[in-house]
């Protein structure tokens, strides 16, 4: 494989933060950026297949004392399974793939008319509310 060298130029700040967060996940910047990108060019095209006796309530998403999230993997083993090998290679590629599943889950199940979950409602406002302020990484409660 020959590989190719890509040039990017960006403002200072976005840099600093992209430096940040590859910090904050263990990674070299490099890594981070192509780890980033192939990430969201994957959520972008994956289909998901939820079977239909699944709700999002089966996950049984909570929030444990020390801030950590909790949930049963058997609905997301099903969801795999009947969304073939490239949800699964995302469910294990991290917390970022389990994210984007659990996500895309949530806003389905929204849409279809499923009850709201209050532990996935109390993500959607962290998250907004790191976007509205420019902060790109979550942090692990008591660490901001």
């Amino acid at each position: 494989m020959t590989d190719s060298l890509i040039h990017l130029r960006v403002p200072a700040a976005r840099k600093g933060r992209w430096v940040r967060a590859s910090r904050a996940a263990g990674m070299r910047l490099t890594d981070w950026i192509v780890h980033n990108v192939e990430a969201a060019m994957a959520a972008q095209t994956l289909r998901i297949t939820i079977p239909e006796n699944l709700r999002f309530a089966d996950l049984r998403l909570r929030r444990e004392g020390n801030g950590d999230l909790s949930f049963e993997t058997a609905p997301l083993e099903q969801i795999a399974a009947a969304s073939g090998d490239a949800a699964a290679a995302l469910m294990q590629s991290g917390d970022d793939g389990l994210a984007t599943i659990i996500t895309a889950w949530y806003h389905a199940a929204r849409a279809r008319g499923e009850p709201a979950d209050p532990v996935a409602e109390d993500i959607a406002a962290e998250v907004a509310a790191e976007d509205a302020v420019g902060q790109h990484v979550s942090l692990p409660p008591g660490r901001a």
